[in-house]
């Protein structure tokens, strides 16, 4: 008789179910592995065997067939170590356990026989909860990821023959976390501060408006004139993460590894910063395994691309459907995966290969002539900048400026702005609560007809702007999508005239430079 025990796996950031049933039967000593699974679940044959000696208990001389189902999806991981392990121990009489249906089993075994933990716990609770099971045995690495809702019933583990024991006497109760016990969080907040800025108003402005309405942001200016290190306090400003997104981005981290031991549910909006000697599918994603890339790790952050024009231009225009949809398909001969990917986009560069045009300084002149610069420029295309929402200069600041002690009468700090933010966000939450967003960023057509209405005055200065610069009708919405947030921050109901105006010159880059 088979034995068939519960456990459970994941593809994407979407847990499943599975069953791991565990048959002896007589002739040849073998150990087989069925329900397409990777190379690590056929290595977990070595692993198991070894385990189980190792804690004392006897491997069955005869023909194991344990079988991974539904047999026809793909299986990836050491998730099913300690199923395996507890299945041939019962399928063997070694131990009696009544209820084994009750709970879902995950973790890793080494030789010695201890739990280690494993990625994708989170989504894998989840699931299970939507299937009304929740009991779960697990590595005590992984406690922390779990403990998501009080109804999870957990039971946590550090080597094989605890398990044993507990399904043996039933002498253990559910996972508590302690009052005094701290939680880690993997990422951590960045602590900068607006107030540390020395002028530059306007750009701090133009990120206060892409922050309230979650728009993409390009800052171009010469070296050294601070745009990595306004870029970096982006996350300072933004609004925390709700539940929602909370768990939506630990699920992220979770399936990628990137949660770390006595990790819970992460509450800072992520922040991402490659290189720019990142690849195709380190940024967007894929390869064999389909893992997430940096785009699918920024969701509901920020991804911020530092001189963005020393990317490699194929890999910039992988950008142009996550910055559109806030998603990504990656279809690949092993499978296709949805990723989540809306996050806030943030590219610094200079204006030509020298970095001094539009420089007002007298001793650092451009010496690039108007063929290289537009030769420097091309690496972003015209689409990918028509899906750019704010563009702003930062300029090198004068002496007098850097020495100015007094702080600014506009209020620019980090938590004057995070208010202000918060407000504007307030405003859209409640506007959009019937619908399917939740930015002014991701209205569309029929959205920015019924929120943007312009006056008689506003509507021509737009005319005369689309008319002169040959604006595209995606850069006609976003001048509207912008101004609407602006008009949330100003505490106005409707759009003004001086909030066009405003949200114009954040589109002064495609005149400028190009």
């Amino acid at each position: 008789m088979a034995i068939k025990i519960y456990s459970a796996a994941y593809t994407g950031i979407k847990g499943f179910l599975v069953d791991v049933e565990v048959d002896i039967s007589y002739g040849l000593p073998t150990f087989n592995i069925v329900g397409l699974g990777d190379t690590a679940i056929k290595e977990s044959k070595d692993r198991v065997r070894t385990s189980i000696i190792n804690s004392g208990y006897d491997f069955p001389v005869g023909r194991i067939t344990v079988n991974l189902a539904p047999a026809s999806i793909k299986k990836e991981g050491a998730v099913f170590d300690l199923p395996i392990a507890l299945g041939i121990l019962l399928a063997s009489s070694q131990i009696i356990y009544e209820g084994i249906e009750e709970f879902v089993f995950m973790g890793e075994l080494s030789l010695n026989g201890e739990l280690r933990p494993v990625k994708g716990i989170l989504p894998i609770i989840l699931e299970a909860m939507n299937n009304g099971i929740k009991d779960f045995v697990m590595p005590y690495e992984n406690i922390n990821e779990c403990m998501i809702s009080k109804d999870i019933r957990a039971f946590p583990f550090k080597n094989l023959k605890e398990v044993i024991h507990f399904l043996t006497y039933k002498d253990m109760l559910p996972y508590k976390r302690c009052s005094d016990e701290k939680e880690e969080n993997s990422i951590k907040p960045l602590e900068y501060d607006f107030d540390d800025v020395v002028g530059q108003e306007s750009v701090k402005r133009v990120l206060e408006v892409a922050a309230a309405g979650f728009h993409n942001l390009i800052l171009y200016g010469p070296p050294g004139s601070g745009k990595t290190m306004l870029a970096k306090r982006m996350p300072c400003i933004l609004p925390g993460l709700t539940y929602d997104e909370s768990v939506e981005v630990t699920k992220i981290y979770s399936v990628s590894g990137n949660l770390h031991k006595h990790q819970g549910l992460i509450k800072s909006r992520p922040f991402r910063n490659p290189h720019h000697s990142i690849t195709k599918t380190a940024l967007i994603g894929g390869g064999r395994d389909l893992k997430v890339g940096e785009i699918t790790l920024a969701h509901n952050g920020v991804l911020f691309l530092d001189e963005v024009l020393e990317f490699n231009r194929g890999t910039l225009e992988l950008l142009r459907q996550p910055l559109e949809d806030g998603n990504v398909t990656i279809t690949r001969l092993t499978g296709s995966i949805d990723y989540p990917s809306k996050f806030i986009f943030i590219g610094s560069l200079n204006p030509c290969p020298c970095g001094f045009y539009l420089s007002h300084s007298e001793v650092k002149q451009c010496t690039c002539t108007e063929a290289e610069r537009k030769r420097y420029l091309q690496k972003l295309s015209g689409p990918l900048l028509d899906r750019i929402d704010l563009f702003s200069f930062v300029p090198s600041l004068k002496y007098d400026d850097i020495n100015k002690n007094n702080r600014s009468e506009t209020l620019k700090s980090s938590k004057d702005i995070k208010a202000r933010v918060a407000k504007a966000r307030e405003i859209q939450t409640h506007r959009f609560k019937n619908r399917n967003i939740k930015c002014n960023s991701e209205m569309n057509k029929e959205y920015i007809k019924e929120y943007c209405k312009l006056d008689e005055d506003s509507s021509e200065i737009l005319k005369t702007i689309y008319e002169k610069y040959g604006l595209s009708t995606r850069g006609y919405y976003k001048i509207l999508k912008i101004s609407r947030t602006i008009a949330d921050l100003n505490g106005n109901k409707d759009i003004t005239k001086n909030d066009i105006i405003e949200s114009i010159q954040y589109r002064r880059f495609l005149k400028d430079i190009i």
